[in-house]
């Protein structure tokens, strides 16, 4: 299948439920473990150790439903605000923070949370502080200068952003064009964590291809300066997962914040 009749995530929908089957879950066919889950979290749980990214209010904008990098963001934020392409991803969070049967399990997540923080006696109160400070999930639409219209938002001290811009870019105008908008919604000075696949070309959510924006770590770091961010932190991670849903080499993670 040529890349230009893969379906688009925020055009053409996705099954939200089976993406994180297919790339958060703990089955034992799930080989993305290191990259999806671990990863994020031992970046994050060592990026806000260093005690200068907090404030009031974090926004969430991740490809899907995912759950696991609130559990450590939400420490560090009193307010939580997550933001969702389609109304499917958005019943999909709002099952597991209102704890509604047939919710997705995200336990194995707080648990390996735990044995980062060497704190596995607190998962409950994680879980208790994400659901707390996540009192808004509200649709979007990235193609409206105000992504939320009519909703105005407060700027956020920070964005988190996980694998959202692989997915609803077209090409690397788009990913400049996007990124600019992220960027109108946070405070000067306020910071901007970025989750992606490097030079993968597409993803396989059960029966659906995705497509995903072809890029290297050169041209997220050139993209995030030209609009006026400092890159504080950047680690690269290669591909060990051998699975044919995917065919990304490596996935990155970046820690930026905007010139006041």
């Amino acid at each position: 299948m040529a890349s230009s009749t893969h379906k688009l995530y925020h055009v053409h929908g996705c099954d939200s439920r089976q993406l994180l089957e297919d790339y958060f879950s703990d089955k034992a066919e799930m080989v993305f473990a290191e990259d999806s889950l671990i990863f994020p979290i031992e970046q994050l749980t060592r990026t806000f150790a260093g005690g200068h990214i907090k404030g009031d209010i974090l926004v969430d904008l991740s490809a899907g439903s995912p759950v696991h990098h609130l559990y450590v963001a939400c420490e560090f934020f009193e307010h939580i605000i997550v933001l969702k392409a389609s109304d499917r991803c958005i019943m999909e969070m709002k099952k597991w923070l209102d704890t509604r049967t047939g919710a997705f399990s995200w336990e194995h997540a707080a648990k390996i949370l735990g044995e980062i923080e060497g704190k596995r006696d607190e998962l409950d109160d994680k879980k208790a502080k994400v659901r707390s400070a996540a009192q808004h999930v509200v649709i979007c639409d990235f193609e409206k200068k105000n992504v939320t219209d009519p909703i105005v938002l407060p700027p956020a001290d920070c964005i988190i952003s996980g694998l959202l811009l692989d997915f609803i870019c077209k090409d690397q105008d788009d990913y400049i064009r996007y990124l600019r908008k992220f960027s109108g919604l946070l405070k000067p000075g306020g910071h901007l964590i970025l989750f992606g696949a490097l030079d993968r070309t597409y993803a396989m959510v059960g029966k659906d291809k995705i497509h995903s924006l072809t890029y290297d770590e050169e041209f997220v770091k050139k993209a995030l300066v030209g609009e006026g961010f400092v890159i504080d932190d950047c680690k690269v991670k290669e591909r060990t997962a051998v699975s044919h849903h995917t065919d990304y080499k490596a996935v990155i993670f970046i820690a930026a914040h905007m010139e006041k």
